[in-house]
């Protein structure tokens, strides 16, 4: 059973920035997914950035531009770099491992992610 953990969330002002992690343990880490998802009060959980099994991001358009996804497969830690964050950008943030890797083939909708962390607040004042 793998377990999730994220960290790294706070309160910024607009156009500041943060970093989240999370910390991936139970598991071999190859070959999965690993994704960042948000959920602001009142509205669905989206997709934020997805990096796939051999490296490759890919990133909504309502961030491209302004977050890096990246990982470290010795440590199994998963960061995504958000800079000129806007108030927008308030949510909850989740991390997620996907398993097999459909990110690959361009499917990283939520249903397909099998772990979940249980979330790092981010509030961004404008």
């Amino acid at each position: 059973q793998m377990q999730l953990v994220e960290s790294g969330g706070g309160s910024v002002q607009a156009g500041g920035s943060l970093r989240l992690s999370c910390a991936a343990s139970g598991y071999s880490y190859s070959g999965y997914c690993m994704g960042w998802f948000r959920q602001a009060p009142g509205k669905e959980r989206e997709g934020v950035a997805v990096i796939d099994s051999d490296g490759r991001a890919t990133y909504a358009d309502s961030v491209k531009g302004r977050f890096t996804i990246s990982q470290d497969n010795a440590k199994k830690t998963l960061n995504v770099q958000m800079n000129s964050l806007k108030p927008e950008d308030t949510a909850m943030y989740y991390c997620a491992a996907q398993y097999p890797d459909y990110c690959r083939r361009g499917y990283w909708g939520l249903i397909t992610f099998n772990y979940w962390g249980q979330g790092t607040q981010v509030t961004v004042s404008s």
